[in-house]
């Protein structure tokens, strides 16, 4: 009665569908074949095979009737035979891994995750399993008591998703609204937290999907679907967030170490023109002595708006004009758009026409849909051709010097009309149309301009930055969160928006500081930079027609907080490569939810607190608003230093501290070790010999790896790097620094070691004794050559 009850609520009406639209779900399992690295199982209204990743992953896919070619953008790693046994009872089959159980039940066919000791980690909803209505493919999950939900990347709403439902479909979403759903970017990725048990599922599936966290089903399942296709979902059994990400990013790749200058500040407006204002700017930050590294060139560069092209009258001379900004020390980015105008004699255009590069209808007639040039064909990057041709097409722009390059408009976007679903897609000879190309059209954009920038641009890591992006995006591209609105409200949700793409694998991400539409105060302006200093990505960008957003246009009070912060931000530099290093190695974001290390603190959840986040390993960052003096701010489990007063607090603890404009709550995990350099306007300019190594007293031992090479090239791969192990330990008083690896020479000479609340005023480097000088009240010092094979520092 139960089941026929559900089954009535949650379909009531369907007398009134057609026969597509009829319900059907997978019944009764009927055979199981034993394949090298899983099963294939036929059930009555489906068919499944489950294979094996690693001892933490499984992949799940279900069909009614034929499975698709196997084919994904997304998923780089194959499968293996991680299955150590499958076995039978009288109402399953097992499956086993090193860490997993699998559970196959076989009347009616459902599926259940649990550890060797029976727990169960996730499983299917009883009542219904995996069901189908037409095209439209579905799979209900139990909802556990207890049960939280993290991930989905770029999606508003709270940090637990709990009770919310959301839509995949990347959407062009100017000046969106801080509940707007769907927006640019689609991650069908999340996380589940119950019963102090973690796991994760990626659905790999690029048709419009659907997820629906608990949101009006009386807290019986959640769900996930999708328009068409397979019911494709790779689990994830690690017991941790952090090895679910690492897991996850295994699976769909990890980023490359983008150039060093692309974390310093950038300046972006729609409307730098014509040559003059640029070099203008440029001078301008340099005789404030305003950090800045890079200089972006919008639409505006462009010959009416055609891709590959300069203006002959803004920009008559593109490569003087960029050897000039390179002298002062900037980098040039430059937006490109996928629509490629319709003009006869356009190198692009007649390109696409002959080499067939274009997407085009069933019939063969190239679509054509109206952007920033008027009519435009859009290419199809699902063939390699296209590929190629786009990425050689970069030329126009790497000759005169550009290194960094802007992919806008790639959801795709085509004004007053949703581009047909019946439009077609190479898919790289597997075919398909929009509705399964869509989602993952910005990332194979993406792609192929990563690909072919690093390939002309002779060895020199390309910077690349994307609006729309599917999973995987991380192996391209950094994010940032599309056409955002001026106001405290949009800046917490940045914070927001920035931390879930970290959980997602996206490490290098952040949005347009003191917002893109809108005109910020002073006061928002330099709250928001505050926060941009400890964002992964630090873009000021402002659109056409409106006030000025250069740090020195809202007054000279503001000019001098924002060089300030800015000086910290480039202080820190060395910190924040050594976190983007880690990012390449293990998939841990720059950025990192509180949900990583304290996943079963119930507090990190609240709405009060769900905005904060780690920045790197030992910063913890407490976003607040323009009109703050004061702010409430929760320290997990440990201790904790204000980072600007040294200021002591115990963990597990709600505190009001101060909060001014100049002084954003920062603080520092105790045990925790900061590496900095001095203050620099640019990063190609030289800091001073000394690398700062900061330490915070605590009472459990810490690490840190700190990272170098040449910041610009791929070297680093064939072993020219500095990476050094830099180890405290309370229980021995000691400070090591391990001996450095790889073939690189740092660009630092030597250490100065600065203890924060250390008592001592005395420590021996390698039994050589040395006196600690005072720095401040808390902070003392000592220096020590960098060169040292292998250091112990005893106190």
């Amino acid at each position: 009665m139960r089941r026929f009850l559900f089954l009535l609520l949650i379909f009531s009406g369907l007398s009134t569908f057609g026969q597509a639209d009829r319900i059907t779900e997978s019944g009764k399992l009927t055979s199981l074949i034993k394949t090298a690295n899983g099963v294939e199982i036929s059930a009555e209204g489906a068919k499944i095979i489950l294979t094996s990743y690693s001892p933490t992953i499984v992949r799940v896919r279900i069909v009614q009737h034929l499975f698709r070619d196997d084919f994904s953008y997304a998923v780089i790693q194959k499968s293996s035979p991680a299955f150590n046994s499958v076995s039978e009872s009288k109402d399953s089959w097992i499956l086993s891994t090193d860490s997993l159980n699998v559970y196959i039940q076989k009347n009616p066919f459902r599926i259940r995750f649990a550890n060797h000791q029976g727990t169960s980690i996730c499983e299917d909803y009883q009542d219904f399993g995996v069901t189908w209505q037409g095209t439209e493919v579905t799979c209900y999950k139990k909802l556990f008591p207890d049960e939280k939900f993290i991930g989905l990347g770029e999606k508003t709403g709270p940090l637990d998703r709990r009770g919310e439902k959301y839509e995949n479909w990347n959407s062009d979403i100017p000046d969106y609204s801080v509940i707007q759903d769907p927006l640019y970017v689609t991650i069908p990725f999340y996380m589940g937290i119950h019963d102090h048990i973690t796991y994760g599922i990626f659905f790999d599936n690029s048709f419009r999907s659907r997820f629906n966290f608990g949101a009006s089903t009386d807290d019986l399942f959640s769900s996930f679907s999708a328009s068409d296709g397979e019911m494709n979902y790779y689990f994830f059994g690690s017991s941790t967030v952090a090895n679910i990400i690492k897991d996850y990013t295994w699976l769909t790749g990890r980023m490359k170490l983008p150039p060093y200058w692309s974390l310093g500040y950038q300046q972006c407006r729609w409307g730098y023109y014509p040559e003059s204002e640029v070099m203008s700017l440029a001078q301008k930050f340099r005789d404030k002595k305003i950090p800045c590294d890079v200089i972006y060139f919008d639409i505006d560069y462009m010959d009416s708006y055609k891709i590959f092209t300069w203006h002959k009258i803004r920009f008559p001379q593109p490569k003087s004009m960029i050897d000039a900004l390179k002298n002062k020390g900037f980098h040039v980015v430059t937006i490109v758009d996928p629509g490629i105008k319709i003009e006869k004699g356009y190198s692009s255009y007649e390109d696409g026409i002959t080499n067939d590069y274009f997407a085009k209808y069933p019939d063969g007639k190239l679509y054509v849909g109206r952007v920033w040039p008027g009519r435009c064909h859009f290419p199809d990057f699902t063939k390699e051709s296209t590929r190629k041709w786009w990425g050689n097409s970069f030329a126009a722009l790497i000759d005169p010097g550009v290194e960094g390059f802007w992919n806008d408009m790639n959801e795709p976007s085509a004004w007053g009309q949703s581009i047909p679903a019946i439009v077609q897609f190479d898919f790289d000879g597997h075919h398909g149309s929009m509705a399964e190309a869509h989602n993952i059209y910005g990332l194979n954009m993406s792609r192929a301009t990563f690909e072919g920038t690093k390939s002309l641009l002779g060895g020199k890591r390309p910077f690349v930055l994307t609006r729309a992006a599917y999973a995987g995006i991380q192996r391209y591209s950094a994010v940032w969160t599309g056409d955002n609105d001026a106001s405290d409200e949009h800046m917490l949700l940045s914070a927001r928006l920035v931390n879930s793409m970290g959980l997602s694998g996206i490490a290098f991400t952040g949005p347009d500081m003191g917002g893109f539409i809108g005109i910020p105060s002073k006061e928002l302006f330099t709250r928001w930079l505050s926060l941009g200093v400890y964002t992964p990505f630090l873009r000021n960008h402002a659109v056409v027609d409106s006030k000025d957003k250069e740090p020195w246009s809202f007054g000279e009070e503001t000019e001098r907080i924002a060089i300030e912060l800015l000086n910290q931000r480039y202080q820190l530099l060395p910190y924040i490569y050594s976190a983007f290093y880690e990012a390449t190695q293990s998939g841990m974001p720059v950025a990192r939810s509180l949900a990583i290390a304290n996943t079963f603190d119930e507090k990190i959840y609240w709405r009060t607190y769900q905005n904060e986040y780690m920045f790197g390993d030992n910063l913890l960052i407490a976003p607040v608003t323009s009109d703050q003096q004061f702010a409430k701010v929760y320290l997990p489990e440990g201790e904790w230093y204000r980072l600007s007063s040294n200021a002591k607090y115990q963990g597990n603890t709600e505190v009001i501290v101060e909060a001014p404009l100049n002084d954003l709550p920062v603080f520092v995990k105790a045990s925790g070790i900061i590496p900095m350099q001095s203050v620099i306007e640019y990063t190609a300019q030289k800091p001073s010999v000394a690398l700062e190594l900061h330490i915070y007293n605590g009472k459990t031992p810490s690490s840190f790896t700190f990272y170098e090479d040449d910041g610009t090239t791929y070297s680093y791969e064939n072993g020219s790097y500095y990476k050094r192990m830099i180890i405290f330990d309370p229980r021995t008083k000691t400070i090591t620094l391990a001996k450095s690896e790889g073939s690189f020479d740092s660009k630092f000479s030597a250490i100065h070691l600065i203890l924060h609340d250390f008592s001592e005023m005395g420590i021996k480097v390698d039994e050589k004794d040395y006196t600690l000088k005072m720095k401040s009240k808390t902070e003392k010092m000592v220096e020590f050559p960098l060169s040292l094979d292998r250091v112990e520092i005893r106190y």
